[in-house]
């Protein structure tokens, strides 16, 4: 039972993620968007990932942490291209 929680609770973080790449993707803008934010994101997957080798407690679960990994790493991009398209505008607006 406690493996269906931890899985809703992954599943609800990661819905939040499709939305918001798309919003990066097409914003094209990474004002308003923190790095560190989504770094800490991509810290704390990365330790949930972790949890479940060290544990032996490797099961389904640890398919939503990969997947919430990807998607903040493809929004952590996003963010490094938008911040490069920041610029451009800036420097067209000089």
């Amino acid at each position: 039972m406690s493996e269906l929680f931890e899985v809703i609770m992954v599943v609800c973080f990661g819905i939040s993620w499709p939305i918001s790449i798309h919003k990066s993707w097409v914003s094209r803008t990474a004002k308003g968007k923190s790095l560190v934010f989504e770094v800490f994101l991509l810290i704390g997957y990365a330790f949930g990932i972790a949890s479940k080798f060290i544990s032996g407690h490797l099961n389904y679960v640890v398919i939503f942490y990969i997947i919430n990994f990807i998607a903040v790493s493809i929004d952590a991009s996003l963010y490094f291209r938008n911040r490069r398209l920041d610029r451009l505008a800036e420097e067209e607006r000089v």
